[in-house]
């Protein structure tokens, strides 16, 4: 299989790094977050790239590339560590437009695209443990239109949204999985945002919904399969942005051994600390090789792509907390202090290991699905 990317891949790959490099500095995020996670000027110029029209259809205004293509920018987005919500908004979001009503969505599509408008999707719930199908959000009809309750947590830029994707419970529907709807909900009256700033320093919020007003985006039925696609395309991005940060931290890590001296050497003639690199160097390549194997499977059919979307999240889980840690040891103490880079690697790496259902939440995943062949035959 050629792994090799394409010419055009490569012009993306490097007009995203020259950004990142020239208008994302580590001086520039500090005062973003210092401003709450997130900068309309930033988000303006990632528009301003075209990156926010990556996968929005050519009808609707964006350019309609694949999965590969939002791979590479993720990447470079995860070496400069950037705040914005980009995966939220231009890969997750979009997704779930694309695949709703075309009336309702088109508009929406077209701000995304532009960077007017930003829409998340708003699916997380306190007991829900990682669990889709655990919602308790309600969705009841109101003449033509839909009413809903409920309370979604860590919604991403969830102050700064113009709409959000909310997977409800319909009244009536049957239970389970199947009488779960999309609605799209727009800020307005019922809607209520808690906005706070993550550990990585990203601007986040709770959602509560008291009798907002909701327009259906696919009905029951459609919805969920639609809903699991769209958390299986924020993994792969996920995983893409981790491998980024991950390749960035390495070669800091690096840079510090050859310049920190001790005993009148610089530490990276260690063979102890030596090794420990190496270790981490073969954690970084594990969790590419499953960056790629995910991102290649988002075309696949359900049940396939849902166990290698698990099986990749594990495996990412495991190398970011390795990376992570092993790089702010071999800091020492300067890898935790505000104004160094290698902390806020390590503080993004952990909360990436949290999204979308920690670690053991996808072996979970991964053990049940891998029951009738026990992996052997996989």
């Amino acid at each position: 299989m050629d792994f090799d990317f394409s010419d055009d891949q490569e012009m993306l790959r490097d007009s995203v790094r020259r950004w990142v490099e020239r208008g994302y500095t580590f001086e520039r995020r500090r005062g973003i977050v210092q401003g709450g996670g997130f900068a309309r000027d930033a988000w303006q110029e990632i528009a301003d790239l075209g990156l926010l029209g990556l996968q929005v259809p050519e009808q609707h205004g964006g350019m309609g590339f694949g999965p590969v293509d939002a791979m590479v920018v993720m990447q470079e987005l995860g070496r400069a560590l950037v705040l914005e919500p980009y995966a939220p908004v231009a890969l997750v979001a979009t997704s779930l437009l694309a695949a709703g009503d075309a009336g309702t969505a088109a508009s929406w599509l077209e701000g995304v695209a532009s960077g007017e408008k930003i829409v998340v999707l708003a699916h997380q719930e306190r007991r829900a443990r990682h669990r889709l199908e655990q919602i308790e959000t309600r969705a009841e009809r109101a003449g033509d239109g839909w009413r809903l309750t409920g309370t979604k947590i860590v919604v991403p830029a969830a102050g700064h949204a113009a709409a959000f994707i909310v997977p409800a419970r319909v009244a009536d529907a049957p239970e389970g999985a199947g009488g779960i709807g999309l609605f799209l909900v727009t800020a307005g009256d019922g809607v209520r945002v808690d906005a706070y700033v993550t550990q990585d320093g990203a601007a986040s919020g709770d959602l509560r919904l008291d009798g907002a007003s909701g327009t259906e985006l696919l009905a029951p039925g459609a919805a969920f399969p639609a809903l699991e696609r769209a958390v299986d395309v924020g993994i792969a991005a996920l995983a893409a942005e981790a491998v980024g940060a991950m390749d960035r931290l390495v070669e800091v890590t690096v840079e510090y051994m050859n310049t920190r001296k001790q005993f009148g050497v610089t530490i990276a003639t260690f063979q102890a600390l030596r090794h420990r690199i190496a270790d981490v160097k073969m954690q970084l390549e594990l969790a590419r090789s499953m960056s790629y194997f995910a991102t290649l499977k988002l075309d696949d059919p359900e049940p396939q792509r849902r166990r290698a979307l698990s099986q990749a999240k594990v495996q990412l889980g495991q190398s970011m907390r390795f990376v992570g840690q092993q790089c702010i040891q071999l800091h020492g103490g300067i890898g935790v202090t505000d104004e160094y880079i290698a902390g806020h690697y390590f503080k993004r790496l952990t909360v990436m290991e949290m999204t979308f259902g920690d670690t053991l939440h996808h072996l979970g995943e991964v053990s049940a699905r891998m029951e009738d062949t026990a992996g052997v035959f996989a």
